[in-house]
């Protein structure tokens, strides 16, 4: 039996990052994949991303926190859903972010610093980074996951890939996106 020190999981991202991967089962072969799924699955980002900005409009719960000062964007804020439509430079702003997100899930490198930013994505959904006025409940933060995970799913499906190579994409991914939902979800602890 392995013996784990969890005081240090709660305290050093890498640390965790490493359990995690090697509990689940999220190894170099994983890795590989999903970086050689890039040239497939990149150019599928910007309708995925449009996607996922078409399913957060829909709900005030989801919408709302964009009506908000957002860290690094010095283009015109609008303080309510009203004013707030889905071409709004503020949503440009953030479909960027996204869709770097999502380049980077696929160009890697896998190392300390992808590490230190997948941890940073929980992180800057809450007022412990970025604006101190963002705090994105938790339930909204799994909702969002669970339909970037069912997407980015339908994604791999419609490039019909060999059955055998569509099996270890799908398996690869859905492994880094539960790494990614502990990162956000350490974060609303305590």
């Amino acid at each position: 039996m392995k013996k784990i020190d969890e005081e240090k999981l709660e305290t050093d991202t890498q640390a965790r990052f490493e359990y995690l991967a090697e509990f689940i089962g999220f190894g170099a072969a994983d890795i590989e994949t999903i970086l050689g799924s890039a040239a497939l699955v990149a150019p599928a980002v910007p309708g995925l991303v449009d996607a996922v900005y078409a399913k957060l409009f829909q709900y005030d719960a989801t919408w709302r926190h964009f009506a908000k000062p957002q860290s690094g964007f010095d283009g015109p804020v609008a303080l309510s859903l009203e004013d707030l439509p889905p071409d709004h430079p503020s949503i440009a702003f953030r479909k960027h972010k996204l869709t770097r997100y999502l380049t980077k899930l696929v160009t890697g490198p896998y190392n300390g610093t992808m590490v230190q930013y997948l941890d940073t994505v929980g992180k800057i959904h809450t007022p412990k980074a970025g604006s101190t006025d963002i705090d994105v409940p938790l339930v909204q933060m799994n909702a969002l996951m669970g339909f970037v995970a069912d997407a980015l799913t339908a994604t791999i499906l419609s490039l019909k890939l060999p059955s055998d190579a569509n099996e270890k994409v799908l398996r690869a991914f859905g492994k880094l996106l539960w790494i990614q939902n502990d990162l956000i979800t350490r974060h609303y602890q305590g």
